[in-house]
């Protein structure tokens, strides 16, 4: 491999010193230098990412109120904050809350919200599953009688 980027820096050297005046001291230089950026073309160089400090845009304790949630990330008041964390920071709730070191119970809505919206739900029926299968049940448990059908002869 390394035998194969030495002739391709070979070549290229030869290349460019047809075309341009370069020294004879200068030519070992040329060469070292044209060779280190192709043996670096295949790998490029790994970053290391720095670890900044998060600082919430609020104190945790004050980012839960009762009519609204305060975003950690960038301070917004938001009633639900599960859509905007996936559509400004492509960030799950569980994601947010490792972010942040919040605890696994983290409200995602605003507590008077998420009573509204149950309140809501219970008002049209929603959460009544188990009476309605019963009632549903026992007229079906009456119907059990074989259909038999009838062929032409």
């Amino acid at each position: 491999m390394s035998e194969d980027i030495l002739q391709m820096a070979a070549d290229i050297v030869a290349a460019y010193v047809s075309h341009n005046r370069v020294d004879l001291a200068d030519l070992p230089s040329l060469l070292k230098s044209t060779y280190d950026k192709l043996a670096t073309l295949g790998n490029p160089p790994v970053e290391q990412p720095t670890a900044e400090p998060l600082v919430p845009a609020v104190s945790v304790r004050r980012s839960v109120t009762p009519d609204y949630i305060i975003c950690l990330e960038d301070g917004k008041k938001l009633k639900m904050l599960k859509r905007h964390l996936r559509s400004a920071y492509n960030l799950s709730p569980d994601e947010y809350r490792a972010r942040w070191g919040l605890p696994a119970d983290y409200p995602m809505v605003a507590p008077n919200y998420a009573a509204h919206r149950s309140g809501l739900a219970k008002s049209i029926g929603l959460g009544t599953r188990t009476q309605r299968a019963a009632a549903v049940e026992a007229p079906a448990a009456k119907s059990n009688k074989k259909k038999r059908s009838v062929k032409a002869a």
